[in-house]
């Protein structure tokens, strides 16, 4: 986990000291929340594998399955800013650890779903358990690491996205193997045995976060004054910090938007693509294995351009780029009769979206401070997360209606042109990179 900070223009050159102080903070406190995050995406998206056997044995159509899978995001959406709201108040360490308790359990109840009505209450259910945990960590991130590291560290964070996919790609997929073990079903083993760990971690959560860098003491004291220093010392873009004027700030809007139409892209895509593989006759197992490969790629892509981005500070520039790439992926593989190049062509998309994601969350960070950025990233996550219910359910049911996927992946390469022209919109508002 490289940390080498660049110097940008305006701030102080770093010291020896800072350097080892920040790199403590990076190995102590990303591993953790990486791990977190990872068993959060696998319990989000991990409904793709299990619905390769779970659709028949409960009766539910395309529409129905993507339906559900999108209302996990009305309740998350919906309860999104009192999450936050309640994570500013009590503490990052105890609200990151009710968020996983209750999400684990949760996840590990869909096991016991009979029909869609029953599949319908336990998504929504799941939204709200897991309501702030993304832009609760993003917040938490940005109380520790200054613009220099931001980027970084969110890439790996968010490299558990395309991680939970290839490690629980495969997993899912020998999970539904156990299929009759104890007299469950297989997919009902997978959502037990992807679902407790999380509530474990968030006991563990209670012992390793601390709430900010002033309770750390995993740091000396000279080490918690140069960390708190360097982050109060930061330049910020036409500084806000109270929450009422940042929920009117073009700029959240914007950035609202833009986040609503790569994450319709990316799941959409990701949700759906177990099923898409699963079309060109490979088993579950090769499923999985299938599936993991394209997110290995897009996980080495987005460390990549992350750290790239923090070398050169064009954010917004690159963030405009990747959206690009996503929607020309999507749109491509519909062109191909190939398989494999259909494939090549969507596993380009991931590399976009995936990186989309970690240099997105690097921009409101640069204007939002205090209240204002728990209540703003809570805002800009809560509605940009409503694409999460548009794109699956998009895709669902214009495969009803078409009989194939590519109705399904054209309309998210449009919602991803959207997300490109909101992104570049940003230079207007910005006063710089």
């Amino acid at each position: 986990m490289s940390t080498d900070a660049a110097t940008h223009i305006g701030a102080p050159p770093w010291t020896d000291a800072e350097r080892r102080a920040f790199n403590k903070a990076a190995w102590r406190l990303v591993p953790f929340l990486t791990a977190g995050y990872l068993l959060n995406y696998m319990d989000r998206t991990n409904i793709g594998f299990a619905a390769l056997a779970m659709n028949r044995e409960i009766g539910l159509t395309a529409t129905q399955f993507g339906f559900g899978a999108g209302l996990l995001f009305f309740g998350y959406s919906f309860f999104e800013i009192p999450s936050n709201m309640a994570l500013y108040r009590y503490g990052a360490r105890r609200w990151i650890a009710r968020i996983m308790i209750t999400w684990g359990i949760v996840s590990a109840a869909t096991a016991f779903i009979t029909g869609p009505q029953s599949w319908y209450a336990l998504r929504l259910l799941l939204g709200i358990a897991e309501a702030g945990f993304f832009p609760g960590i993003t917040f938490y991130l940005a109380m520790w690491f200054p613009a220099e590291y931001r980027a970084r560290m969110l890439a790996w964070f968010l490299v558990a996205i395309p991680a939970s996919t290839v490690v629980g790609g495969p997993l899912s997929g020998m999970l539904l193997q156990l299929d009759g073990l104890g007299g469950m079903a297989g997919w009902k083993w997978l959502f037990v045995i992807e679902g407790l760990p999380a509530a474990l971690l968030g006991i563990a959560a209670l012992w390793v976060l601390p709430d900010g860098p002033e309770d750390a003491a995993f740091l000396s004291e000279e080490e918690r004054r140069l960390v708190r220093a360097r982050i109060l010392g930061e330049r910020r873009d036409k500084e806000m910090r109270h929450l009422l004027p940042a929920l009117k700030d073009p700029r959240v809007l914007v950035l609202a938007v833009a986040q609503f139409g790569f994450t319709a892209g990316s799941y959409g895509v990701g949700i759906w693509l177990p099923q898409i593989i699963k079309d060109a006759q490979f088993s579950n197992v090769g499923v999985g294995f299938v599936t993991g490969a394209c997110y290995v790629v897009a996980s080495a892509a987005m460390i990549a351009w992350a750290a790239w981005v923090d070398r050169t500070g064009k954010k917004i520039t690159n963030l405009t780029l990747a959206c690009l790439v996503a929607s020309v992926g999507l749109a491509l593989a519909i062109q191909s009769g190939n398989f494999w190049l259909s494939l090549a062509w969507i596993t380009l998309a991931l590399v976009g979206i995936t990186s989309a994601r970690a240099i997105f969350w690097t921009i409101p960070t640069r204007f939002l401070t205090g209240l204002a950025a728990a209540g703003g990233l809570a805002f800009i996550n809560s509605i940009g997360t409503l694409g999460g219910f548009v794109g699956p359910y998009a895709v669902g049911w214009l495969r009803d209606a078409t009989g194939s996927f590519s109705a399904g992946l054209l309309a998210m390469s449009g919602l991803l042109v959207l997300a490109t022209v909101m992104s570049w919109s940003l230079k207007l508002l910005v006063t710089h990179e």
